[in-house]
């Protein structure tokens, strides 16, 4: 369909073989970055065929004077360019502006980018070639921060991430994709060298969803993807995170979590196993919270005062010693000087097998 004030997206020339990658940016009011982000698309050091697909979702600042003035020289440079866009009186959201990008696109890969981020100059040919050896696969990169002080915990976390933990710690910006990836049987490979500049500021996309938006839809993808193959689990963390996602889980499963009874599937000859990707043959056992603070151990139970259930589930709580495993784990990562690491490497469990980080 076409947009008001556009003209059909097309590629300014005629490309003599298909496009290779795609580069997809949404613009939105990104004047103040434009430039960095262009450039940077200008500055790759690719020698297959490249698009830039960009949609400008109603920008009411000089953004599209900008992608204009870069047009030329991006194009120049072989770069085809595509433009569409809107000039409604309110934005439509960069899940759509993606979208919208993506569909009058033309190449066998693609690309992300914000118009606040800058990318590397080696960024789109080393990630079309682990995407070419890992073709079922997302291919991610480490990043810098813009201030370099902001996030730190985050960005050394995402960047430090083992390969056998991207896919259970990861938690992407796209994260409704990325679920349906993961559904699709896709993987997730990281190139590990810092390849993408992400700017951390107020306007960014990343603020635009709210917390609870993200979190239910978390909650939502574990009870799927993980805790059907758990006859039981226990939650790491007696505070404020833990009973969140003790109370945001459904009855079914938060029966896996405390005292509440379960239907009890037919009796099996096989013992009951503790990990994902093995089904769940017996019933479910009483397990509980875990923990590290005295006062909670101490009084021994978290009462769900809202349930609606009759009696009300009171869920033990223990010392992480005395629990469990299968754990999923609510506890912040880097907060408490490698303690609360330690206790975990002290058990020699196996993430993915044994726990889940959901934090």
């Amino acid at each position: 369909m076409q947009a008001s004030g556009y003209p059909a997206a097309a590629a300014h020339g005629q490309a003599s073989a298909p496009v290779q990658v795609s580069v997809i940016l949404p613009v939105h009011d990104a004047e103040l970055w434009l430039d960095e982000c262009l450039g940077s698309v200008l500055q790759q050091d690719f020698e297959g065929s490249m698009e830039l697909s960009i949609f400008n979702d109603a920008s009411k600042d000089k953004s599209m004077t900008i992608i204009e003035k870069w047009k030329e020289e991006l194009e120049g440079s072989g770069i085809l360019v595509v433009i569409g866009g809107h000039d409604s009186p309110s934005p439509r959201g960069v899940g759509y502006s993606k979208n919208q990008a993506i569909a009058q696109s033309s190449g066998s890969y693609l690309c992300f980018l914000d118009s606040d981020d800058v990318m590397m100059p080696q960024r789109v040919r080393l990630q079309h070639a682990a995407a070419v050896r890992h073709p079922t696969s997302i291919i991610g990169c480490q990043v810098r921060r813009e201030p370099p002080n902001s996030t730190e915990r985050y960005t050394r976390w995402i960047n430090q991430l083992a390969p056998d933990q991207l896919l259970t710690q990861g938690v992407p910006e796209d994260l409704l994709f990325f679920h349906e990836h993961l559904r699709k049987g896709g993987g997730l490979v990281r190139v590990d060298q810092s390849l993408l500049l992400y700017r951390y500021h107020p306007g960014a996309a990343t603020h635009s969803v709210l917390e609870t938006t993200i979190w239910t839809h978390r909650v939502r993808f574990l009870e799927e993807w993980a805790l059907p193959h758990w006859a039981t689990f226990t939650i790491w963390n007696a505070g404020r995170q833990g009973r969140r996602l003790y109370r945001s889980l459904t009855a079914g499963s938060r029966c896996k979590v405390g005292p509440t009874p379960c239907p009890t599937p037919p009796p099996s000859s096989s013992t009951a196993p503790t990990a994902p990707e093995a089904g769940v043959l017996g019933p479910p056992q009483v397990v509980a919270f875990c923990d590290v603070d005295e006062n909670k151990i101490k009084k021994g139970f978290y009462c769900y005062e809202d349930s609606q259930e009759r009696p009300k589930p009171r869920v033990p709580v223990l010392h992480f010693r005395a629990a469990q495993p299968p754990f999923v784990i609510c506890v912040k990562l880097d907060l408490t000087g490698g303690a609360f690491e330690d206790n975990l490497r002290s058990l020699n469990l196996q993430e993915g097998r044994d726990f889940l980080h959901f934090s």
